[in-house]
């Protein structure tokens, strides 16, 4: 052991000889001078404390303070030798021997034996203290690292609930409008289905009151308010991702840097513009006609939050959005995209407004001057594109709309113009079947394939046209609604060619959920049109797949 026990014995030579019968068994010691020299050993450590009743005459001094705050493992063993031949003594004597706490009292005339006795016990006692210093350190020790464990823990635990309260609440959110554009979808079918109707016969009115400039002006105005409903529903069907694209191979850059000019010409001179246009950008696959609809509407957006002027950022990039970003957004895949980004230094939007930005008619704009659809058509576009959008505002300080679209990794395509046909006349023996479940739009529909000399088969419902195509009936074209009664559409298509080959198919539609490609992915002889369509549209589009069969 290595701190030795404190000796202070003042009277003659008992110092001396106490350290000769504790160096004789091994025991290291010290001599002190006085009690002050004592306190300031003890400091250092010490195995016991050997003191004679002389020493003690003017009190214990600051020898009692240490005693009565020591750690709470150690109990010093004092050993006290008492005067000669005084073994009796008044009271405060004895309290003061007391007060030495773990004290161990040796009458003189002592014997060494005894000393030595008396001192390898200190020696034993101490050492035990000190084993239970050390397992108190362990135990300490231990009880950190458990703390620290459990306060990592529930960092983590607190973190883990965050994240999970965080996709919560994108999931709610995602579902909420997944489930408002489905309602959003099947209204727009309804509202096109009924503007079909509308336009169609206001179409044939017009043809039949063109010499009554009085009844055409009423009609006009009529077919105009037709069309602007019609805009209303291809936004809505946007949102709710049921518009038919058209999607090829893009460079971004290209098209950002084509629609600079219209862009400063809409947001105006008080509106600085700068394009920021990434190295090495992707390609993407997206309808560019959507995008720059996009780009032009948050333009006009940015336009309006900065009514005192300020400037209007468009960036590209490439990204990467992760397994945790995804994670929040039902539906969407990790992996690269390219990214279109629009910055304003405008009014910015308060967190109550962000949360609701991407919804259908929600608007912050007085009453007549917004719809609410441009962040919506937006929304639904990008992710009927297979990508993301994301908006990051702060009130007062501006808003960042982000577009993310995904990466093409095959070469840039330039589609073809579409050939029209010269003539849209048709032949009088070509016999085309209708099958549409809405009255109106089948009453219009025959009157306007009739009126043009088609011979026409109309039906309600796809069993009666199954009916139909399974008779010697001539049919050079089906024209078919998508949503019908019972089965849809294709499942009508795909009946009707197994008994008749390479018959074209027309598919006419309020909303297109599963045309977001375009008429190439519908296959050969295939094609589709939104409704409500003009007489024209019609016309043009069979007369078109009727010629290609004559070839």
């Amino acid at each position: 052991m290595s701190a030795p026990i404190l000796v202070l014995a003042p009277d003659g030579r008992d110092a001396d000889v106490i350290r000769l019968v504790l160096d004789a068994i091994g025991i290291a010691s010290h001599a002190c001078a006085d009690l002050a020299d004592v306190r300031r050993m003890l400091e250092r450590d010490a195995t016991a404390l050997l003191l004679t009743e002389a020493s003690l005459m003017q009190g214990l001094g600051g020898l009692a303070d240490w005693l009565d705050t020591q750690p709470s493992w150690s109990d010093l063993p004092v050993i006290l030798l008492t005067a000669q031949g005084s073994r009796r003594g008044h009271r405060a004597r004895w309290d003061l021997f007391s007060r030495l706490g773990n004290v161990t009292i040796l009458d003189r005339p002592l014997h060494a034996d005894t000393l030595k006795s008396a001192a390898r016990a200190a020696a034993r006692a101490r050492d035990r203290q000190y084993r239970t210093r050390s397992h108190m350190s362990q135990i300490e020790e231990a009880a950190s690292r458990l703390e620290a464990r459990v306060e990592e823990q529930t960092r983590d635990l607190r973190t883990a609930m965050a994240e999970r309260e965080r996709v919560e609440e994108a999931l709610r959110q995602a579902q909420k409008m997944e489930a408002v554009g489905q309602l959003t979808g099947g209204v727009a079918h309804d509202f096109n289905n009924l503007l079909q109707a509308i336009l169609g016969n206001l179409e044939a009115l017009q043809d039949r009151v063109a010499d009554r400039e009085d009844a055409l002006r009423h009609v006009r105005a009529a077919s105009q308010a037709g069309e602007r409903a019609a805009t209303l529903t291809r936004r809505l069907l946007a949102f709710a991702r049921r518009q038919p694209l058209s999607p090829a191979s893009l460079n971004l850059n290209a098209l950002v840097s084509g629609m600079q000019e219209l862009v400063q010409r809409s947001v105006g001179e008080a509106i600085d513009i700068k394009v920021i246009l990434a190295g090495g950008l992707w390609q993407t696959w997206a309808d560019a006609n959507q995008v720059e609809n996009a780009l032009l509407n948050l333009a006009i957006n940015a336009r309006d939050a900065m009514p005192g002027g300020g400037r209007l950022t468009i960036e590209t990039a490439n990204s990467h959005l992760d397994d945790r970003y995804v994670a929040a957004e039902a539906g969407l895949q990790a992996g690269q995209y390219v990214v279109l980004c629009v910055t304003d230094t405008g009014t910015g939007m308060a967190p109550e407004v962000i949360e609701h930005a991407f919804e259908p008619f929600f608007t912050t704009k007085p009453i007549g001057q917004g719809t609410g659809l441009g962040l919506s058509q937006l929304y639904g576009f990008a992710r009927q594109s297979g990508g993301h959008a994301a908006l990051y505002s702060e009130a007062g300080k501006g808003t960042t709309v982000k577009l993310y679209l995904p990466r093409h990794h095959g070469p840039e395509r330039k589609e073809p113009a579409p050939v029209l046909p010269e003539a849209v006349r048709a032949q009088g023996d070509r016999t085309i079947l209708v099958v549409e479940d809405e009255a109106l739009v089948r009453l219009q529909l025959v009157e306007s394939l009739e009126g043009r000399g088609y011979k026409v088969i109309e039906t309600a419902d796809p069993e009666a046209a199954i009916a139909v195509l399974a008779t010697d009936v001539r049919i050079d074209l089906l024209a078919t609604d998508v949503g019908l009664p019972g089965m849809n559409g294709r499942q009508l298509a795909e009946i009707a060619r197994e008994t008749r080959p390479g018959l074209p198919v027309l598919f006419l539609t309020g909303y297109a959920p599963n045309a977001a490609q375009g008429d190439e992915a519908l296959g050969p002889r295939t094609q589709l049109l939104s409704k409500p369509f003009s007489v024209a549209a019609l016309m043009v589009k069979i007369q078109g797949m009727l010629k290609s069969t004559d070839v």
